[in-house]
């Protein structure tokens, strides 16, 4: 098969395509483990795919959320989502996001003991936390002994650019992040060297990356990213200019607020100055144009 160069599996659609796919559902199992070992916490056997289907007419709409949700057999909800950009807004979305996804699960005259944990795992290409480690994950605790309210609410943050460039780790979590972030093929096979499963997620992007469908579709989405980012600079560009207008406009006012307090002081002083040299109140009123009763304060000791 002829090698063509490797498409970026952190964009949000190729990622989609790679791991919702029926075919690679252990592929899937295998990174959700390998966040979930990384917390510390037990792995899952097996996921069922809630949300598998990519509508291409949206690719090209930066709105269009292409995440990836999914069940495991002990009925935790899962939402995985790969950020390319920083948006600015990561904390409500991730929020935003969790609780659609819980409230979910709640049908009318439903018992809340039914509802099951739920989990968001956002794959952050840029550095979202800077005094973080490269993985976090935040619970419902109390602020002062850090109790736990409850494990229905976990969040977790990988962020990329936090994992060193190396070609091999023995961390599981740290592989699939050189396996989204490294640039070349040959790279990628070095680091899949011994492992049957990074070794078919090698297989996996080089096979996608060759298929002219999935390129396209592939294209879109990066132009609807490029275009959304384009648009939202311009907007932040534009808000800037108006803020430095207003600062500037501001700035010409206090200028002038400061002026005309400035020439009412040497008025007073050349009122004071004339009243010192007996000078009636209502001449120095004419001649300095301020009023009978400021020439008057201007007298009192």
């Amino acid at each position: 098969m002829r090698r063509v160069e490797l498409l970026d599996p952190r964009n949000d659609f190729l990622f989609k395509r790679i791991f919702a796919a029926e075919e690679n559902r252990d592929l899937l199992v295998h990174l959700l483990n390998a966040v979930f070992v990384d917390a510390d916490q037990p792995p899952v056997a097996e996921v069922e795919l809630l949300n598998p289907a990519i509508d291409p007419m949206s690719l090209s709409d930066k709105l269009t959320i292409l995440d990836l949700k999914a069940r495991t057999e002990t009925g935790v909800l899962l939402d995985v989502e790969m950020q390319l950009t920083d948006e600015r807004d990561m904390a409500a979305r991730t929020l935003y996001y969790w609780a659609k996804l819980f409230d979910q699960q709640l049908k009318s005259g439903g018992a809340y003991k039914a509802l099951h944990k739920t989990v968001t795992i956002n794959l952050l290409n840029f550095v979202y936390l800077p005094s973080a480690p490269a993985h976090s994950t935040f619970h419902l605790r109390e602020d002062r002994r850090a109790d736990l309210l409850t494990d229905l609410c976990e969040v977790h943050f990988v962020e990329l650019p936090k994992v060193g460039r190396v070609e091999r780790s023995d961390v599981a979590l740290e592989r699939w992040v050189l396996y989204l972030t490294l640039d070349t093929l040959a790279q990628r096979e070095v680091l899949a060297m011994g492992d049957p499963v990074m070794q078919k997620a090698v297989n996996v992007l080089e096979f996608l990356s060759q298929d002219q469908q999935v390129r396209e579709q592939y294209e879109a989405r990066q132009k609807g990213l490029r275009d959304f980012r384009s648009a939202m600079e311009t907007q932040r560009e534009k808000g800037r200019e108006e803020g430095r207008e207003e600062g500037r406009e501001e700035g010409r006012e206090e200028g002038r607020e400061e002026g005309r307090e400035e020439g009412r002081q040497n008025l007073r002083a050349a009122a004071r100055a004339l009243l010192a040299m007996g000078v009636s109140r209502e001449k120095v009123a004419r001649a300095t144009q301020l009023s009978t009763a400021e020439v008057e304060a201007l007298e009192r000791p």
